[in-house]
């Protein structure tokens, strides 16, 4: 599975950041989930791309850093966006209507599939949030829900939330909600063992316990079915059967008895 190839149409826009940690944490954020486009308004500090907290912050997104365009208003930062989503803690009373952060990513990668142009992701600084006018160029408004006695995230915070909702909306879109990537799910790789091998683990498990004494053949309970539920439940892959028969083999004749028994016999 690759990255959603929508994500390249979604933009994340900050405006007026106060820190350039905040927009090196917003990098690595955005990067994390798959995207790249990075807009910055009027940002306090104009060399945020070289500043050494913001370079610490994005750590491997320092390419995604130093890609981001910066421009003097949101309305040029929003040139070739077909919807912009405000993102604010609270509805207001003139602007868009509010959506909460997972259906709008919904929405968003539907409109993508079916419309040119991209989608944007605003954010407010630090200190304030969004003005009314920044909230008035947006066509939609986008809320986090957070607990009311603490509603305030933090601008990178806020911005990671809405990249990994928007890429998992993007993977659901694509039919792939809820799989990981190749590289993250390496061990369903491995060829799943065979019923002659699970089961030649099973005598070989009972004979290791009935060595170590837990199980009694004359009076044998519920060792084994337990047993086969246990292992029943993890899938077992014919690498872990291997691992599992030596210790085994262990346990019946333990390493030092085992020393020389080849060259003896």
């Amino acid at each position: 599975m690759n990255i959603p190839h929508l994500a390249s149409r979604v933009r994340f826009v900050l405006c007026e950041p106060a820190h350039p940690g905040n927009i090196g944490s917003a990098a690595r954020a955005i990067k994390t989930m798959g995207f790249r486009d990075l807009r910055v308004v009027a940002p306090r500090e104009p060399g945020y791309r070289t500043h050494e907290e913001a370079v610490a912050y994005a750590t491997s997104s320092v390419d995604v850093l130093e890609a981001s365009r910066c421009h003097d208003t949101l309305a040029e930062a929003l040139e070739g966006v077909t919807f912009a989503w405000a993102l604010t803690g609270y509805d207001r009373e003139y602007g868009p209507p509010m959506t909460p952060m997972r259906p709008a990513a919904a929405k968003s990668t539907a409109w993508l599939a079916d419309m040119e142009g991209g989608v944007a992701f605003v954010f407010g600084t630090e200190r304030s949030g969004m003005t009314n006018e920044e909230v008035m160029l947006c066509q939609g408004c986008a809320a986090i829900a957070a607990d009311p006695e603490s509603p305030s995230l933090n601008l990178a915070q806020a911005v990671q939330i809405a990249a990994y909702e928007m890429h998992m909306a993007l993977m659901a879109g694509e039919g792939h909600e809820g799989d990981l990537y190749d590289w993250q799910s390496r061990f369903e790789h491995e060829m799943p063992a065979s019923v002659d091998a699970i089961e030649g683990f099973f005598r070989h498990w009972e004979e290791a316990m009935t060595v170590c004494g837990i199980h009694d053949p004359a009076n044998p309970k519920n060792l084994m079915p337990m047993t086969r539920r246990l292992f029943g439940r993890s899938g077992l892959t014919q690498t872990e059967i291997d691992l599992l028969r030596g210790i085994c083999a262990a346990v019946i004749r333990p390493k030092r008895d085992r020393i020389g028994g080849k060259k003896a016999g």
